[in-house]
């Protein structure tokens, strides 16, 4: 009978909110998996390193990101959490000057402007074509705009992939399904969500998505096992 408090308290379901960060720092960790070992939720930290979970008195939670040592920590309290990760390899801090993706994309369209093709390779509006009617046939027959507009679809489709690619990762998938690295790969192939979906969803929405078609992977997984995958590239 003594003992019947601490079992209630201890099975009784509370939303833990923390957040994560680099330890020796205060930089957060975006994109860190948080795994109740106990319930089996699972969520993912925000870009600011902020989470929230449902758990229980009790339960384990298992923090995992790549490169970082894995952690765990056992909830005592509701009380807001502050984990630290130490980094499993300490880099010495280098001034990046590489450009983005987006950069390098814009660079390209720059280009394309400084060779004199306006309105993003579409047609003028009429009364600009009216008043530059050279302009104007230009941007509906020359090669120059037809290389842009197929460009500019280009640009647009590779900032969308690195949008699902940065929430939608193989360390979430993995965490969630279980599977093994190679099923994985094919699992996010053959669901990947689309750029719309990930702008509209939150992690909570995300995580649904994959727990419901890994229902329907494991039910067709002999059709989805003959999904070949590219050959990887060979080291030079």
């Amino acid at each position: 009978m003594l003992c019947l408090p601490g079992l209630v308290m201890a099975q009784q379901a509370i939303k833990i909110n923390g957040y994560i960060f680099r330890k020796g720092s205060d930089s957060r960790i975006s994109q860190a998996v948080i795994t109740d070992l106990n319930n089996k939720n699972v969520m993912m930290s925000d870009d600011l390193g902020m989470f929230s979970i449902n758990s229980a008195i009790g339960d384990t939670l298992l923090i995992t990101k790549k490169e970082y040592a894995s952690f765990k920590v056992t909830v005592d309290s509701k009380a807001d959490l502050m984990i630290g990760l130490q980094p499993l390899i300490a880099l010495k801090e280098v001034t990046i000057t590489g450009q983005t993706k987006k950069q390098e994309l814009n660079d390209v369209m720059k280009q394309y402007k400084s060779q004199g093709i306006f309105n993003q390779g579409k047609s003028l509006p009429v009364w600009e074509f009216l008043n530059s009617p050279l302009t104007g046939l230009y941007n509906i027959f020359g090669k120059g705009p037809r290389d842009e507009r197929r460009f500019a679809a280009y640009a647009e489709t590779e900032l969308e992939n690195t949008a699902i690619d940065k929430r939608y990762t193989k360390e979430l998938v993995k965490s969630i399904t279980k599977l093994p690295d190679e099923e994985v790969t094919k699992f996010m192939l053959l669901y990947t969500p689309s750029y719309q979906d990930m702008k509209e969803w939150n992690d909570y929405q995300l995580i649904t998505y994959i727990k419901k078609n890994l229902v329907f992977y494991k039910k067709n997984k002999s059709r989805a096992q003959q999904l070949q995958l590219p050959p990887s590239p060979k080291a030079e």
